[in-house]
């Protein structure tokens, strides 16, 4: 498989062929950066870990320029940290048994930039030689502009598809902006729990990020388990470890339908509920 950057890496932890790696391949993850599949996707990277049939694959947008470089890695130049955090992705997809790793190494500025298609038409290689059923990407109301430009170029590139080939269901998954605010109703809730010894595993691989004093390990779990407690107000937990997404199948279903009505759409019944509740409590 040709990518458009000639030093994209594509990473088959057990040695299959590319076709072969990429033809059995059920579940996809799309993200931004080195790390954000193993914080976002760990609902399908878990479905697949024991699984005989199913298969998790990755994508890595990016390629980890500009990362802070703090403790351990404050000597280290930007490509020697481009070098360490393409290390750990492929590392994760060794522990995590990923069908295959690919890590296409876009300079963010680059993927961000809505004028180069390279990024959409790389993903849409991907996914037409891979047609996962569920594909794992970030959400469009997240705060970071990189993963808000990956999520459009993963929607762009499903819609380009024929429809036999698009997925079955898209999830717009947390990371830098959590769930827990869209009704309840119109979740999606993967359950991870028990399996915390793999979701720790995998989170702490990615030792350069962390070792700087940010503890996306911890807080990633921490959210998880946070979900599950406030997720139901007047029942005992059913589970130790939730992640939310967002339903984005719609918009591979009909091209139609307006990205950014679409996602506004679940704010603006937010705040309808929260209106709603004010004033029949101030009766109004």
């Amino acid at each position: 498989m040709q990518f458009a950057l000639p030093t994209a890496d594509l990473f088959i932890p057990d040695g299959k062929t590319p076709a072969e790696a990429l033809a059995r391949v059920t579940h996809l993850g799309v993200g931004a950066h080195q790390d954000d599949l193993e914080f976002m996707a760990f609902h399908g990277i878990d479905a697949c870990y024991h699984s005989e049939a199913d298969w998790f694959a990755g994508v890595t947008c990016t390629d980890g320029s500009g990362s802070a470089r703090t403790g351990a890695y404050g000597r280290f130049s930007d490509e020697e940290m481009m070098a360490v955090r393409r290390a750990e992705q492929r590392q994760a997809a060794i522990v995590g048994r990923y069908a295959a790793m690919i890590q296409l190494d876009y300079p963010s500025k680059v993927s961000r930039d809505p004028a180069d298609s390279r990024l959409k038409d790389d993903l849409k290689a991907i996914l037409a030689a891979s047609q996962p059923r569920v594909v794992y990407t970030h959400n469009p109301a997240d705060k970071h502009d990189t993963h808000i430009a990956v999520v459009v170029a993963v929607l762009q590139a499903i819609r380009e598809l024929p429809r036999e080939q698009r997925p079955q269901a898209v999830h717009g998954c947390e990371v830098w902006r959590n769930l827990d605010w869209m009704p309840d109703a119109e979740k999606i809730v993967h359950d991870v729990s028990g399996h915390e010894n793999l979701a720790a595993a995998l989170n702490g691989i990615f030792d350069s990020q962390i070792a700087g004093g940010k503890r996306y390990d911890l807080a990633v779990m921490g959210r998880r388990r946070a979900n599950a407690t406030f997720f139901e107000s007047h029942g005992v937990d059913q589970s130790d470890a939730l992640a939310f997404a967002m339903d984005l199948t719609p918009l591979v279903l009909d091209d139609s339908l307006d990205v950014v009505g679409y996602v506004t759409g679940f704010i603006d019944r937010f705040k309808a509920d929260v209106a709603e509740k004010l004033r029949k409590r101030l009766n109004l």
